[in-house]
């Protein structure tokens, strides 16, 4: 009688998990339709070659630098680990979580987090930290960023945050259910359309200019775990116009720069070195750049990394390898879509009125 107790319960409990699991994989986010940012994390892990450039940062590093132009115009590898309203701590234990697949030499980090260290939205915490495989790093970054509404729990069951879900299920729930499509390109968010910057509204005057103690600390963090593993760290400002830029905030990253002697990239200052014209390279009015704004400043901090000792032209030196295979379908994949987007938007006229506001 025992014997059939234990058969039944060894027969019920993987049957019970299995349910539980296909459950939870139902009911959580996809994001495979219009907010597709919450993919961008996880996608790093299919990567199969090494990267030269890790890219990291929120909306100003996945927005506005296409890893197509430094891989075809340089022969450079790289990914962005990108995700919306990215924290600097998030960063950090992305970093190290990347650290334990591979060594880049050179990291590129966004530095426009460094004004917001606290999360106040559940939505860019889930962004950002579901995609990531379970690790210590997973679980340092889950702790560092957790709002006072959010418990460890339910990242570790996520069915416990969503089960309410079940009201919202859309076909995409179940067009992804087992397998989800790519979205970006080695971690770039691809915007075809054209929206002309215009005026933005004016910025209130804070009491304070100065970044938090703790931001300041895990940037220290970043810098001194890439120089343990002998990584370049570049200070990148992206060339977007809103939300503002203060001239406080770039005299604190130019003032640690030269501390650390790091380099500061602040792409509005270099915008017309860049060849960036904000009335065709923008799809949001000037707060993210589209394709053609990001292929831009993709040459122009190629030209960068290109003089850096560590870097390397992959194109030449695999010959026919498995990195120019690797990078000739992400080309392929990069022109269709840009080919495709182009036509949808052409018969705006380039110009497009969104439905929603973006995520960043």
């Amino acid at each position: 009688m025992k014997s059939r107790k234990l058969l039944w319960l060894g027969i019920l409990l993987p049957v019970s998990a299995a349910i539980l699991g296909a459950c939870q994989n139902l009911l959580v986010p996809k994001y495979m339709g219009r907010v597709i940012e919450g993919a961008f994390i996880r996608e790093y892990y299919e990567e199969t070659e090494p990267h030269d450039v890790i890219f990291l940062g929120d909306c100003e590093a996945y927005e506005n630098v296409s890893p197509i132009v430094l891989w075809r115009e340089y022969g450079i590898t790289s990914f962005i680990r990108g995700s919306a309203q990215q924290l600097i701590p998030q960063s950090y234990y992305l970093l190290e979580d990347t650290l334990t697949y591979e060594t880049p030499a050179v990291v590129v980090l966004s530095v426009s987090a460094m004004q917001q260290y606290e999360q106040d939205n559940e939505t860019y915490n889930r962004m950002t930290l579901d995609g990531m495989r379970w690790s210590a790093s997973k679980v340092n970054a889950i702790r560092e960023s957790m709002t006072e509404d959010e418990h460890m729990i339910e990242y570790v069951f996520p069915i416990l945050r969503f089960h309410s879900r079940w009201r919202e299920l859309e076909e995409d729930d179940f067009t992804y259910f087992l397998e989800r499509r790519e979205v970006t390109h080695s971690g770039y968010y691809m915007r075809a359309d054209i929206r002309p910057a215009g005026e933005f509204p004016a910025e209130r005057r804070r009491s304070t200019y100065a970044f938090d103690d703790r931001a300041w600390a895990y940037l220290d963090k970043i810098r001194l775990l890439c120089r343990e593993k002998g990584i370049t760290l570049i200070l990148m400002k992206a060339p977007s116009l809103y939300p503002a830029w203060h001239e406080q905030w770039d005299q604190q990253i130019r003032d640690y720069a030269k501390e650390h002697q790091l380099l500061y990239v602040n792409c509005i200052d270099r915008s017309e070195d860049i060849g960036i014209d904000f009335t065709v390279d923008t799809y949001d009015g000037g707060l993210h750049m589209n394709v053609y704004g990001a292929e831009k400043t993709a040459r122009y901090l190629g030209k960068i990394l290109a003089e850096l000792p560590a870097a390397k032209d992959r194109r030449e030196a695999d010959g026919g390898g498995p990195v120019n295979r690797v990078w000739e379908e992400k080309c392929r994949f990069y022109d269709q879509m840009k080919a495709a987007q182009e036509a949808e938007f052409e018969e705006l006229g380039y110009l497009r009125q969104f439905a929603e506001e973006p995520a960043d």
